[in-house]
């Protein structure tokens, strides 16, 4: 029998990174396929390989003016797409076209029921706005899934969870006044941090008004005020009950993490992780798409991954 939790990986996915220095590189996926392989959970999911995505599955998401831009910087090959973090390599649009288009994969495998869960590592990028890229983020893969899901399969209400140390702007503001887009997003609070958003008041707007929770923690917080702030989202998305939930868990929060400031050890991506493959069970007949997110330590996202990995394996 197939297994029902499908894994993502291959070269088109491990090519989404930049030049030597910047922090996202292309190492990720190396780096979390060799701790996955060492705790025996790549061969108790169903390995996957990468989809490209058309112009036309990216503009169910971002305009037609982003789609283009993007390329013409590709083409290019030098400078930025945006205003200084997120460079114009050559072929980054065929990047981030398979990140793309992979997340729409996994949309149909759930939504067919080929695959009850799905993690896609190299995935997430949660910054991309509809008319442009931003933190390190080409294209908005969560954004793509989150209407495909409505478009092609007739998904009205919808979980977001994100567990990034970054605020999930790119998928925040384009659903701010979205009622059936239940968002709940725990970061290092943007007083601080990139992109300066995500207040706790910021709680959806006009008839989504109390659908989105965000939750910024202090620098330093680690597990206890993270679990603290779990609790909250466990009980926001319970109220509102997702059909399907979408899971994006960055790494960038584990204590050491060069570009942030919490704390975070595993045991906060595997809890997450775990209670998540209950809710879905629970709430949306096991549907979970998870995507990795920021991590800008090699070992911390390694083992970050592999616990979620684990997780939805053992669900």
């Amino acid at each position: 029998m197939a297994s029902p939790v499908v894994l993502y990986a291959g070269d088109a996915l491990g090519r989404y990174g930049f030049p030597e220095g910047h922090p996202l590189g292309i190492d990720r996926q190396g780096a979390f396929l060799a701790e996955a392989a060492k705790a025996g959970l790549d061969r108790r999911a169903r390995l996957v390989p990468p989809r490209q995505a058309s112009s036309d599955d990216l503009e169910q998401f971002h305009t037609t003016e982003h789609v283009r831009w993007v390329r013409v910087c590709s083409d290019r090959g030098e400078g930025y797409i945006d205003y200084g973090d997120t460079p114009a390599i050559p072929g980054i649009f065929e990047a981030g076209a398979a990140l793309a288009g992979t997340a729409l994969d996994a949309v149909d495998r759930v939504m067919s029921g080929d695959a009850l869960k799905t993690f896609q590592p190299i995935g997430g990028l949660h910054h991309a706005r509809r008319e442009r890229a931003g933190g390190f983020c080409v294209f908005n893969d969560l954004g793509i899934a989150i209407n495909a899901l409505r478009a092609r399969h007739g998904v009205r209400r919808i979980g977001y969870v994100d567990i990034d140390v970054h605020h999930g702007d790119g998928v925040y503001y384009p659903y701010e006044q979205d009622p059936d887009l239940i968002l709940a997003d725990i970061h290092e609070d943007g007083n601080f941090l990139y992109p300066g958003t995500g207040h706790a008041f910021e709680t959806g707007r006009g008839v989504a008004e109390g659908r989105k929770l965000n939750i910024p923690l202090p620098p330093g917080a680690g597990d206890r005020e993270f679990f603290a702030a779990w609790a909250r989202v466990l009980a926001h998305l319970r109220l509102h009950r997702p059909e399907v939930l979408l899971f994006q868990c960055g790494a960038d929060g584990l204590a050491g993490d060069p570009l942030a400031d919490l704390r975070y050890s595993p045991a906060v991506h595997a809890r997450a992780a775990a209670d998540l493959c209950k809710l879905a069970d629970e709430l949306c007949g096991g549907r979970l798409l998870c995507f990795g997110g920021g991590g800008y330590d090699l070992g911390n996202l390694a083992v970050a991954w592999t616990a979620v990995l684990g997780a939805l394996v053992a669900s």
